[in-house]
């Protein structure tokens, strides 16, 4: 079993900048991916941002220029900085990991909400 923790999430004003990390834990038998979704009240969830073992990242639109994922994958470890942020960038985010066999695990999530 795979626990995720996140850390990192609050309250800041449009155009201020947050910092959310991630570090998992468990059996954990070679990580394929570790990235970061989000969840606004009454939509899906959507990818926000993902990055490979071997360094490849994919951003959602919205994320591309404002965003950066990195991570350890050695450490199991996965952060995204967010700068410039827009209320509507509000929404819980969730961190996930693909394992390289084994289902997907998710964390219990961290609000971020971005004041106008």
């Amino acid at each position: 079993q795979v626990q995720l923790v996140e850390s990192g999430g609050g309250l800041v004003q449009a155009g201020g900048s947050l910092r959310l990390s991630c570090a998992a834990s468990g059996n954990i038998f070679g990580i394929r991916s570790m990235g970061w979704y989000r969840q606004a009240p009454g939509k899906a969830r959507e990818l926000v941002a993902s990055i490979t073992r071997g360094g490849s990242t994919n951003y959602a639109d919205s994320a591309k220029t404002r965003f950066t994922i990195s991570a350890d994958m050695v450490k199991n470890t996965v952060a995204l900085q967010m700068n410039s942020l827009k209320p509507e960038d509000t929404a819980v985010y969730y961190c996930n990991l693909v394992p390289v066999i084994g289902t997907p695990s998710w964390g219990q999530g961290t609000q971020v909400t971005v004041s106008s």
